[in-house]
């Protein structure tokens, strides 16, 4: 080793020119690390002192290990499904209208389900996937974050951006793609983003989101580190257990681990990814099992159960942000009571029974309201009339942005650089003429603008 370098972590964080050639950053000082040489077997110890086994006890015991010695990770639940409190410490702490508030909202995503997943049979809607049997998940788990916090989603956690602020004129005007989506039309439907809620944009291959999460959350505890006065922040990613299958999710961990990374990783493992159920998938106790391979903190919950996840959610953000950040997993199971999506018929590949049984037997917007009527919160009569108006403002809202009009034409060629390149503008130019020449062949109408948008 030549005297005198510095490995990367101890050079100082580069600046501009600029910023360099004005006032001096502060100082930074990043957390120490132990090298590998400061590890060492002693003689006669009774354990293994060696990088990536410390304290790994000798034995004169050749045995394997199996699994199916170890009891599978227990699942935390605070109330039963009967809406009874199960954990004898677990005190609720939201008021009577905080809890109705999020309970609407579970309403209201299960609601517009029903309704976007008939539209979509309709040919009204090109795509959609419901979240049935999956409410609280996101809900809860929302519930409990702060809004400063980072968010990447998957594509079921409707309830997510419900809880935060997310308008059904949001949710229509994304799925329908007009004029007034944020993402003019460019993405697939229940693709959603919000800058303005810190959730990032959703989108489709499997898993990316989670190595993004990491390097999300690496970057807010350099942040905060350069900065004090910033308010500590944590990012939640949300997966299914499909996507726990993905190189993606073990990098993820793995980044998150070694880094210490502010990240919860909140897992809702439904029993199946799109025909695959979880047997085919992997033979290991769940998700849950991996978080611990990885060393990082981990909890499964009762997905069904709101108050389990909130308060899992709560502890989680808690550990989070401890010691300068580390990562949590959270593991939520909770039945898919739908089909994977509007491509998908979940009857080929398990039985319809299995599906009513679960459907009869527990949800999560069911035991949530046996929990308010025993609070006495809520009753038979506001329940008819929570449904029956969320229905009218939905529909009022897939009205209204089912007849706005699409992004314009030229729309399709901006946004990938500052200005229009001379080659996108000759490929515009071209489009006009197209549509000019064969007028009958394109109908425009449906786009803002018309063909007009072109020729500015």
């Amino acid at each position: 080793m030549v005297l005198g370098r510095r490995t990367a972590l101890q050079q100082p964080l580069l600046r501009s020119p600029a910023t360099a050639s004005t006032t001096a950053a502060p100082a930074v000082t990043l957390p120490a690390r132990r090298h590998a040489g400061s590890l060492s077997q002693r003689p006669d110890a009774k354990h293994v002192s060696f990088p990536g086994a410390v304290k790994s006890a000798f034995s004169n015991t050749l045995r394997f290990e199996q699994p199916s010695t170890y009891p599978a990770l227990a699942t935390y639940r605070a109330m039963d499904q009967h809406g009874v409190a199960a954990d004898p410490s677990f005190v609720p702490d939201l008021s009577e209208d905080a809890v109705v508030k999020l309970y609407r909202d579970m309403l209201t995503v299960s609601i517009m389900d029903l309704i976007m997943f008939d539209a979509q049979r309709q040919g009204r809607l090109s795509f959609y996937m419901v979240s049935a049997g999956e409410e609280a998940v996101s809900v809860a788990t929302a519930s409990a974050l702060e809004k400063e916090d980072v968010i990447f989603c998957q594509y079921r956690e409707q309830g997510v951006f419900r809880q935060r602020g997310f308008t059904l004129a949001d949710f229509m005007n994304q799925l329908f793609a007009n004029r007034k989506d944020p993402g003019k039309g460019r993405n697939m439907p229940v693709h959603y983003g919000s800058k303005e809620l810190n959730i990032h944009t959703i989108s489709s291959p499997l898993a990316t989101q989670l190595p993004q999460a990491s390097g999300a959350a690496y970057a807010l505890k350099i942040q905060r580190m350069q900065d004090p006065s910033i308010p500590p922040r944590v990012v939640a990613a949300f997966f299914g257990e499909g996507a726990a299958s993905e190189g993606d999710f073990h990098a993820a961990l793995n980044i998150a681990a070694t880094r210490s990374c502010p990240v919860i990783f909140i897992c809702r493992n439904n029993g199946y990814a799109i025909s695959t159920p979880t047997l085919d998938q992997y033979r290991g106790d769940g998700i849950a099992s991996r978080g611990l391979g990885y060393g990082i903190e981990t909890i499964r919950v009762d997905g069904n159960d709101f108050w389990a996840v909130r308060e899992a959610t709560k502890k989680a953000r808690e550990l989070a942000l401890q010691d300068g950040g580390k990562p949590v997993l959270i593991e939520a199971m909770t039945y898919r009571v739908s089909h994977h999506s509007t491509s998908d018929d979940s009857f080929a590949y398990r039985a319809r029974v299995e599906v009513e049984d679960w459907k009869r037997r527990d949800n999560p917007i069911a035991r949530l309201r046996k929990w308010m009527e025993v609070k006495g919160c809520w009753d038979e009569a506001k329940e008819k009339e929570a449904r029956e108006s969320i229905r009218r403002d939905v529909l009022k809202a897939f009205s209204e942005a089912e007849r706005e009009k699409k992004p314009p034409i030229r729309s399709m060629f901006e946004d990938m650089y500052e200005n229009l390149t001379p080659d996108l503008q000759e490929q515009m130019k071209t489009l006009k003429k197209q549509i000019e020449q064969y007028p009958d062949e394109y109908d425009v109408g449906e786009f803002e603008e018309g063909a007009g948008s072109l020729g500015r």
